[in-house]
């Protein structure tokens, strides 16, 4: 059997913890301390704690800040990349449009020189 996951807060009735699972948060009442329980989020077994773990949920709340900003950053930098992209893309578009416009001038001129020497 895992071990029962960190208390997160609880109360005189209720005890709040994470699934070991998918991490969802879980209120029960505070009798169903010890047993296993499924995840209202992901349904996997979760085990009810039998008393808080300040310092392992301290930790654990610690890890998960970790994680989070650690994750900011690379959405951080997966957004510069992607602006950059767009921008370079805008350019060459721009200049596409510009080229288009050029060529059509031209068409408009060479067709205009056609219809003159036809007459």
């Amino acid at each position: 059997m895992e071990p029962a996951p960190p208390v997160v807060s609880s109360s005189e009735h209720d005890i709040t913890f994470a699934c070991v699972h998918c991490a969802a948060p879980l209120v029960v009442d505070a009798a169903a301390a010890g047993m296993t329980l499924a995840c209202q989020r992901c349904g996997k077994p979760t085990p009810v704690p039998t008393m808080p773990s300040r310092q392992t949920s301290s930790m654990e709340t610690q890890k998960r800040l970790s994680d989070l900003k650690r994750h900011l950053k690379e959405n951080e930098s997966q957004r510069t990349e992607i602006t950059g992209s767009i921008n370079q893309l805008s350019i060459q578009l721009h200049r596409w449009q510009l080229r288009l416009q050029t060529l059509n001038d031209r068409q408009k001129e060479l067709q205009a020189e056609i219809t003159k020497l036809s007459d």
